[in-house]
């Protein structure tokens, strides 16, 4: 058979309904990992779903416990076709978010899958179910194009617990490096930057989610018998708060900011079109950093984000000063930035501004990564893309949100590519989330071409080796 043969048959096995009846099974499973507990769904998912798929495709399977406590197992999938072939690691997460049932409509529930139109929602379907149903499907309509053998070795890597931070992840990767051992790593997850489009995307922003308190005192007092002589916890943090980001968004502390973007990271971004879309928000005027599209702010920017403010009783204020207040701030930030710092940089910075009374204390944090964007596995899998959709993809840098990717680029050394089935208004995270139908059918095909493709001559594992990250 040839490559379209293989398009073809992927295309069929969303055509014949097969695609629809697998997803429709693994939305049924609740597999939340957000909720402080391990249910056994987690491990049912990767024995009872995915393993009876993938071993009959040639793969060894093995569930791994997960090191960290409370953590969702793992699942290591190995087929290997020849020692001396080059291999692949794939990845994907079952897990999902909280179902928020109340919150779907009327002939929805996050734990059915129900087609209304172009729209399958169901939780998962977006974030990360189908889109690692997607990559399975294509994988064995390739398999079966090329009569069982495809050239290479194919690994997958199947978390538990990635909307819960993905405890035990790097450890995982750590002490299974030698099964893990690859030359490429493809998946997919997040969205397109645009529905109409393919996007490949080559890493993702980091971010360092920290907090600012301030207590001035064990208890609240009277505003009114105390007024004017005791401080304001809420009203000092907010100052300290204005130091550190200013009105319009820009951030203020010149650590916190990344170097400049460089002539190829602002042309790749150049025609990439942010919002617009039926379900986006309307961007804000004259927000962030001066001078730049939305785009470069997106992509290649960092930005500083509160994400939540809190004194006193918001929800039904006294006549009380509070006793402390507190700010949960995010820096999203690109390669480049010296994220491993950034308590001790915000801390001295508000101490030069009058605010050394303000703990400084990072709750989360992850790396920014981004493949060099002259790496050849980027120009062939653009060719990939194009091919197999008939349209130019847009090629993302990096996302804007964050994946643990650099654990793949950085502890596995691989070059990292995604290619997402997903769109921005999918509503991942949020009630009624959803895959859109002719983005599943087009992924199929799309990642069809890729595991085709890697089976040619012309694949560049040697080449496209990992440089370092730009």
């Amino acid at each position: 058979m040839k490559r379209h043969d293989a398009l073809a048959l992927a295309g069929a096995y969303f055509d014949n309904g097969r695609f629809f009846d697998d997803l429709s099974r693994r939305v049924a499973m609740r597999t939340e990992s957000d909720t402080g507990s391990v249910p056994p769904s987690l491990a049912a998912y990767l024995q009872e779903e995915l393993v009876p798929r993938l071993a009959p495709l040639g793969f060894d399977c093995e569930i791994v416990a997960n090191p960290a406590p409370g953590g969702g197992p793992f699942l290591i999938a190995r087929r290997v076709e020849g020692p001396r072939l080059p291999t692949v690691l794939s990845y994907g997460h079952g897990d999902v978010v909280s179902g928020q049932d109340a919150l779907w409509r009327d002939g929805l529930s996050p734990w059915q899958l129900v087609a209304e139109g172009e729209r399958w929602y169901g939780r998962g379907t977006a974030d990360n179910k189908g889109q690692h149903s997607i990559a399975l499907g294509a994988l064995e309509a390739v398999l079966k194009a090329r009569d069982g053998r495809l050239g290479y070795n194919i690994t997958w890597l199947v978390e538990m617990g990635e909307e819960a931070a993905s405890p035990g992840l790097e450890a995982v990767c750590a002490q299974r490096r030698h099964e893990l051992a690859a030359d490429l790593f493809i998946a997919s997850d997040g969205p397109r930057v645009r529905a109409a489009r393919p996007t490949l995307f080559l890493g993702s922003r980091g971010a360092v989610n920290f907090s600012l308190r301030l207590k001035a005192r064990e208890r609240g007092y009277h505003s009114g018998n105390w007024g004017g002589v005791l401080s304001n916890p809420a009203t000092v943090l907010a100052h300290a708060l204005a130091t550190l980001v200013d009105a319009r968004g820009r951030i203020l502390v010149d650590a916190l900011r990344p170097p400049p973007m460089s002539e190829a990271l602002r042309a790749a971004v150049a025609e990439l079109e942010i919002g617009g879309g039926a379900d986006d928000p309307e961007l804000s005027i004259d927000w962030g950093e001066p001078g730049f599209t939305p785009a470069e702010r997106l992509v290649g920017w960092n930005t500083l984000e509160v994400l939540a403010l809190g004194a006193g009783q918001p929800q039904r204020p006294v006549n009380a000063i509070p006793s402390e207040a507190v700010a949960h701030c995010q820096l999203r930030f690109v390669v480049g930035t010296p994220w491993q710092e950034l308590e001790r940089i915000v801390r001295e910075h508000l101490a030069a501004q009058g605010f050394p009374q303000v703990e400084v204390k990072v709750t989360l944090s992850g790396a920014a990564t981004r493949l060099d964007l002259d790496n050849p596995w980027v120009g062939w899998a653009l060719r990939s893309m194009e091919a197999s959709s008939g349209s130019r993809p847009d090629l993302l840098p990096n996302l804007a949100g964050s994946l643990p990717n650099d654990i793949f680029a950085r502890l596995l050394g691989l070059p990292t590519l995604w290619v997402p089935h997903s769109y921005p208004a999918c509503a991942q995270h949020a009630p009624h989330e959803h895959l859109l139908a002719p983005l599943a059918r087009e992924g199929l095909q799309l990642m069809a071409g890729l595991y085709w493709d890697l089976g040619e001559s012309n694949a560049p594992w040697k080449a496209g080796a990992l440089k370092a990250a730009a």
